[in-house]
């Protein structure tokens, strides 16, 4: 039997919850970014923006999961040698915790930032033999 979570008989109460990641990219693509000589734009802002829009709804793409009024979002980025870290944090008051909703955003907008490069991470066959994305993770939750 598949059934989502009763959560009637909890209170509201303040959640938070951070995810990051990061995505693994060649020299010349982090120097694009970095630059701004993306073809497609600023491709962290967009990536800010996607990973946002997604977030609010993770309920209609994980399907057990509860619609959430999220009340606070923001994703950051930093630029490193060889890959991009984002962090995601999701707040709400709600009965339930939001950290689904902080690691779809985590994990939007890295591929966000991987569908803006990937023109320039292809090899001559048209793969991805470096590009990768990994260490997804929530490294943080609170209630209160």
């Amino acid at each position: 039997m598949t059934r989502m979570a009763d959560i009637s008989g909890k209170k509201d109460s303040k959640r938070m919850a951070i995810a990051r990641g990061e995505i693994v990219l060649k020299k010349v693509t982090i120097e694009a970014i970095r630059d701004g000589r993306v073809e497609k734009g600023n491709a962290l802002t967009v990536a800010e923006v996607a990973g946002i829009m997604a977030l609010k709804k993770t309920h209609e793409v994980i399907p057990l999961c509860h619609p959430i009024q999220i009340t606070g979002a923001e994703i950051s980025f930093e630029v490193l040698k060889g890959k991009i870290s984002a962090v995601c944090k999701v707040e709400a008051n709600y009965r339930t915790g939001v950290e689904m909703e902080a690691l779809v955003g985590v994990t939007v907008a890295l591929l966000t930032i991987w569908d803006m490069v990937k023109y320039l991470e292809k090899d001559r066959t048209g793969n991805y033999p470096t590009t990768r994305i990994e260490g997804i993770a929530v490294v943080e939750k609170r209630k209160a």
